[in-house]
């Protein structure tokens, strides 16, 4: 018994201990990122001041710098003029400067070479923070143009009547419009069928990717109701919202009776799956395409949390390629003959 309870005990501990390692680590590289940031602003400031030199100055700068500081990285020339840009934006807008300390020198350059409006600026970069996106995943998002996907969305759901806050602030930022899914083995002429086994992993990146806290639950997730049998395409469980998120994948245009059996799906499944503690569960449409009108008018009066989205499918493999790629088995049956 005794044995048992300092287990137990010992586990909470390494938990606490890890735990504040973790925080602690987290404000190191805080502290430390930021008097980067503000040495990196005070070398832009002074080469701006001395511009009327040109590029000179810059060049004999980072030499300079380099014969001094061998064991430093950063004092390239083109880091140098990052620098100057990084000065010329912040101190133009001291709200980007305060954020930029939340994310790494390489993604605040990224941003400021990519992104023109400071508003957005500052959603990507505490996007970055939020999500921990790497450097490729946020070059993806800028590239798809996640700010204004995420804005889209204001009249595709109902989670402002349906959701108390902060949930349904958080539901909302969940959803993007439309959602991009890089498919580079699927047919032009896809089915339904074939699009969704197609898509399962690339969603689950996808929604991961747009925060922690989503859990896959299953694809093809069966409930039954009354004896009968029904079949939800995608079943996930979001940690912070305390809630399931019913996916539904409809390879067709947005129709108003594709909420009327979501909204039966997230009955079913607050009747047979959330536990007392869980939040109200959220459905999410995705369709090939909708009218916004439309989706506004079918949620209006809706009260389950849904949401209506669109998607696009990126690099898919035309049919006379994809008739030429081996199957599987042949793939099998030439390994055979070779070994």
């Amino acid at each position: 018994m005794v044995k048992e309870t300092l287990d137990k005990d010992f586990k909470q501990i390494i938990c606490e201990i890890k735990s504040k390692i973790d925080n602690t680590k987290l404000e190191i590289f805080k502290s430390a990122n930021m008097n980067l940031l503000n040495l990196y602003f005070y070398i832009g400031q002074i080469i701006v001041e001395n511009s009327k030199y040109g590029n000179n100055f810059i060049n004999n700068l980072s030499i300079e710098l380099k014969i001094s500081y061998p064991n430093m990285k950063g004092f390239s020339v083109r880091n140098l003029k990052n620098m100057r840009k990084y000065y010329l934006v912040c101190s133009n807008n001291k709200k980007v400067q305060k954020a930029s300390a939340l994310i790494p020198w390489s993604h605040n350059i990224l941003i400021f070479d990519k992104v023109t409006d400071d508003e957005k600026r500052i959603w990507y970069i505490n996007q970055t923070a939020k999500n921990g996106w790497g450097y490729y995943d946020l070059l993806d998002e800028i590239k798809y143009n996640s700010y204004s996907r995420y804005k889209s969305v204001e009249k595709l759901n109902n989670f402002n009547k349906t959701l108390p806050n902060p949930q349904g602030k958080m539901a909302k930022e969940i959803m993007k419009d439309p959602y991009i899914f890089d498919i580079t083995t699927l047919r032009k002429d896809y089915i339904e069928k074939e699009l969704e086994t197609a898509m399962v992993d690339k969603i689950k990146m996808t929604l991961l990717a747009l925060g922690n806290g989503f859990s896959f639950v299953g694809n093809q997730y069966r409930i039954t109701v009354d004896n009968e049998d029904y079949f939800i395409d995608l079943l996930f469980y979001h940690i912070k919202l305390h809630c399931y998120i019913v996916i539904e994948l409809k390879n067709t245009k947005f129709k108003p009776e594709y909420v009327g059996k979501m909204n039966f799906y997230l009955s079913a499944v607050d009747d047979l799956l959330k536990g007392k503690t869980d939040n109200p569960s959220i459905g999410l449409i995705l369709c090939k395409n909708k009218n916004k009108f439309s989706v506004e008018y079918t949620l209006k009066d809706i009260n389950k949390p849904i949401g209506v989205s669109s998607y696009e499918l990126k690099k898919y493999l035309p049919n006379n390629i994809l008739k030429e790629l081996p199957t599987e088995e042949e793939l099998n049956l030439h390994i055979d003959i070779n070994e």
